[in-house]
């Protein structure tokens, strides 16, 4: 019996990685394969808690608070890899939108290393592809600038705020192995970058 395929989207914020996570699922149906979207927050079933979490350490910055989110998160996914995964259909792609790659974009105080070794840690699901979503931080702010909610960060408050996170990300995506996805030309392309991705390992 075939196992199913973890993929990961995640990326700063107004990269698209929404949009495109929804292209791909379109193009990977429409091509035979049995498409599951989860979304980390609303699988999430300690989000108002960790939200409470954030919203404080949005107020009162500190690496004790920081922290105490970073293991809420991973508690959480630790949760959705043993309870939700296992009960998707064999043979099925899992595109999952966010998991811990993204917070490299938004916790500012813990290093990503330690992130990476307290999701490991409580043996968080390790995805068989991540994919980040990533664009010049210009691009990304000029489109979360256009859309109704704008930035819609809890986190982050300022153009430098948003570039340091682009850096941060990519930086944590350096030398893994994982995949960036550059997303500053058309849908299109991007999609065909990422179903690419995806198809090598079906």
């Amino acid at each position: 019996m075939k196992p199913l395929l973890f993929v990961s989207l995640d990326g700063p914020k107004g990269t698209g990685k929404t949009t495109l996570l929804e292209a791909a699922t379109q193009r990977l149906r429409a091509q035979g394969h049995k498409v599951i979207r989860l979304c980390e927050k609303k699988s999430d079933p300690y989000r108002g808690q960790t939200m409470a979490l954030v919203n404080q350490l949005a107020r009162s910055p500190s690496l004790a608070l920081e922290r105490q989110v970073c293991e809420r998160l991973a508690e959480s996914r630790r949760w959705i890899s043993q309870q939700m995964l296992p009960k998707q259909p064999p043979g099925s792609v899992i595109l999952i939108d966010r998991w811990y790659p993204s917070d490299a974009a938004f916790r500012r105080l813990v290093p990503f290393e330690d992130v990476l070794a307290l999701n490991m840690a409580k043996n968080v699901r390790v995805p068989d592809l991540h994919l980040g979503v990533t664009t010049a931080a210009t691009v990304s702010w000029g489109r979360a600038a256009a859309r109704g909610r704008g930035l819609g960060s809890t986190v982050l408050r300022g153009l430098d705020e948003h570039v340091a996170s682009t850096e941060a990300f990519e930086q944590a995506f350096s030398g893994r192995g994982w995949v960036l996805c550059r997303n500053e030309g058309t849908l299109e392309a991007a999609t065909e970058q990422v179903v690419a991705h995806i198809r090598r390992l079906l």
